[in-house]
């Protein structure tokens, strides 16, 4: 029982390359704790095929390392000599030395291969005799002992106290400014499903409340997602519908959603069926309006998507990307997996404006057609019938009866994004520069001004990182320079590139003693 313990304890070591098990890959033992990785097993078969010796002779040939053999049929020595009578049987160079006065041990070609199973080029040691004085047949100083693998702590969602939706919105505004109408809606939307799991069967069956995100790049949808699924400490897998294809086709098929989503909740299949997936640009997936060809990344991938939407039991593989032969295989259910499905929509506008405009006409009552071009959330206007112009099909859009859009970020909300979230991208380059021991303030004129250069771009809140790479650079680069830098203050003038950020020094008694203390 200690020996077994023992070799659980310890790695395996290839005795050809000498590596352990965590670097070769899985061993192949030889009986006696003698093992060969597969990549040195499969360099020897190769050189035997080159050397034009059959496999079946190399077999025979093979000695049973447990029992003490020696080359012959069943690993036994031939003679019938025993582990003794193997002992004393060395070859070397392809020749046998041994009694010269026995005419079975004496030297000879003849003799030789008749002991060799006709493989004059092989010769074979015994080798549990020789290492069979080192304990486990490894060398003290290469055995390696396995690493502990760390066991996470795996928490478990108690859908009885999921926070009430006043809570879950609290909590959304410590990360996310704005977009008070989307934070409430996937607020309550999320208290409803997870209070739906909890309730189970009864007489009256709660449908799923899966959701549609509509909104201009940028303002924050996928942010929204995530920041949610981290509060709540659910699985959440997030996915990208340009990817996705009809089954038999190059591309992800629909259950790699899932597979996503069950490696993200560690592989427990009761985690995962009470997860969320996020699946962006949902929009790709449109209907194409040229019906001459098939169309295997659009309305093939929405027919395909309806019985997952719904709830259907798929077989996902376990570890992998994609079914094969080796990898197995659980069922996963999708009754209780909240479904949220966001996308851009460009193009959208226009349908939603072309709607409108139908009352336009010559007359004192008539609408001008440009009366809402100049609208930044003429998405919150959309309807069923503009996505179905769109190119989602009806089936699709009736599984996701929760769809709501997202406000475009105006000037005052992207200065608010750069200074109240709790991670707000000021606030990591204070962090940054507090590491240097100097501090960062950005007065308001150089928050507005980055602002605008941000609105300029029309790619929303992302462009301000970008902005403010572009600036922090030289001061990020000059800092480290100068220890007698205590503070940095950017400037509307720096931003709009009239002037430069303010430098103030150190005084002299904090340097003084921040030199007393490192000497």
């Amino acid at each position: 029982m200690e020996d077994k313990d023992r070799k659980d304890e310890y790695e395996k070591i290839c005795l050809m390359c000498r590596r352990p098990e965590s670097r070769a890959g899985k061993m192949l033992e030889m009986g006696n704790d003698v093992c060969i990785c597969q990549e040195c097993l499969q360099k020897t078969v190769d050189s035997m095929k080159f050397s034009g010796v059959s496999f079946d002779d190399f077999m025979n040939y093979m000695p049973d390392f447990s029992k003490g053999g020696m080359p012959g049929n069943g690993g036994s020595s031939s003679g019938g000599g025993g582990k003794d009578k193997a002992k004393q049987e060395i070859v070397e160079g392809g020749s046998v030395s041994g009694d010269p006065e026995d005419p079975e041990k004496k030297d000879g070609k003849e003799n030789q291969e008749r002991r060799t199973g006709g493989i004059p080029t092989i010769g074979m040691i015994n080798l549990s005799d020789i290492l069979g004085g080192m304990g486990m047949g490894i060398p003290r100083q290469q055995i390696r002992k396995k690493k502990e693998k760390e066991k996470k702590p795996v928490k478990q969602l108690d859908i009885n106290n999921i926070p009430a939706p006043h809570k879950i919105k609290a909590s959304l505004d410590e990360y996310v400014v704005g977009q008070e109408h989307a934070k409430k809606v996937i607020s309550v939307a999320v208290y409803n499903h997870y209070k739906r799991i909890a309730s189970g069967t009864d007489d009256v069956e709660i449908e799923k409340s899966n959701m549609l995100m509509l909104g201009p790049t940028g303002c924050g949808k996928t942010y929204l997602v995530k920041t949610m699924a981290r509060l709540l400490d659910v699985p959440l897998a997030m996915a990208d519908a340009t990817s996705l294809t009809e089954a038999g086709y190059i591309g992800d098929d629909i259950e790699s959603v899932i597979s996503r989503l069950l490696t993200a909740a560690d592989n427990d299949v009761e985690r995962a069926e009470q997860g969320i997936v996020f699946i962006d640009e949902i929009d790709k997936i449109a209907k194409k309006r040229n019906a001459n060809q098939r169309d295997v990344s659009g309305e093939a991938v929405q027919q395909g998507m309806l019985k997952l939407l719904e709830g259907s039991e798929v077989e996902v593989p376990v570890g992998a990307a994609s079914k094969n032969a080796m990898v197995p295989m659980v069922t996963v259910n999708t009754q209780n997996i909240l479904f949220i499905c966001g996308g851009a929509f460009p193009g959208l506008e226009d349908i939603i404006k072309e709607r409108l405009n139908k009352q336009a006409s010559v007359g004192f009552l008539a609408d001008l057609k440009d009366k809402y071009d100049d609208d930044p959330n003429l998405l919150t206007k959309v309807t069923v019938e503009d996505l179905r112009t769109f190119g989602m099909i009806p089936e699709f859009i009736g599984r996701l009866p929760i769809f709501f859009s997202l406000e475009s970020l105006t000037k005052e909300m992207l200065v608010r994004i750069l200074k109240e979230p709790r991670n707000a991208i000021i606030r990591q380059y204070q962090k940054l520069l507090a590491l240097d021991e100097v501090q960062l303030e950005v007065d308001d004129g150089a928050l507005e001004a980055i602002a605008e250069k941000a609105l300029e771009k029309k790619t929303g809140a992302r462009a301000l990182r970008s902005i403010l790479e572009e600036f922090m650079l030289d001061i990020m680069y000059e800092i480290p320079k100068d220890d007698n830098i205590g503070k940095v203050t950017l400037t509307r003038e720096y931003i709009e590139h009239t002037g430069g950020p303010v430098i103030t020094l150190r005084d002299l008694g904090y340097r003084l003693g921040q030199g007393e203390a490192q000497n």
